[in-house]
């Protein structure tokens, strides 16, 4: 006999939330000393997978994307800093559960980076070697996203 009460249903799996930013500073200036080379991107590795990233990481209960955001960007590269406008999201999964990733356009306005347990490694990478080093072609996406938005 079937009904509905003798059918099995998977669990739902909730979504992960997660929240980052693209942490860029303006180009050194070119030799004739007015005009600026192309921005430089902060890429972080993660020895835990052995991985060149952007910042990010989930959002804690009750928390706001943003303020996740700006968390994350504190803890994994010690800025603080100032997020503009929003990059696209990035939907994926990691070990069978759906995650959505929310990033912004962000600019440090002070800290320092010192390795920790989460991030051993930060580095400030022209766009082209940026896209290289990182590990995700995800992440290679939110480069030109950025470099789209600054008009370079």
């Amino acid at each position: 006999m079937s009904g509905p009460s003798s059918r099995s249903t998977a669990p739902s799996l909730s979504t992960v939330l997660a929240a980052g930013a693209v942490l860029w500073v303006p180009g050194p200036l070119k030799k004739n000393g007015v005009d600026r080379k192309k921005p430089r991107i902060a890429v972080i590795h993660r020895p835990k997978y052995d991985d060149w990233s952007l910042p990010k990481g989930k959002l804690e209960p009750g928390e706001g994307w943003r303020v996740a955001a700006l968390r994350e960007v504190r803890e994994e590269t010690g800025m603080s800093c100032v997020l503009g406008e929003e990059l696209p999201a990035q939907h994926y999964r990691v070990q069978g559960r759906p995650k959505e990733v929310r990033y912004w356009a962000a600019v440090p306005t002070g800290g320092a980076f010192r390795p920790n347990r989460e991030v051993d490694r930060l580095e400030w990478l022209a766009p082209k070697k940026a896209k290289a080093r990182l590990t995700r072609a995800q992440d290679r996406l939110l480069v030109d996203a950025l470099l789209e938005l600054l008009g370079r």
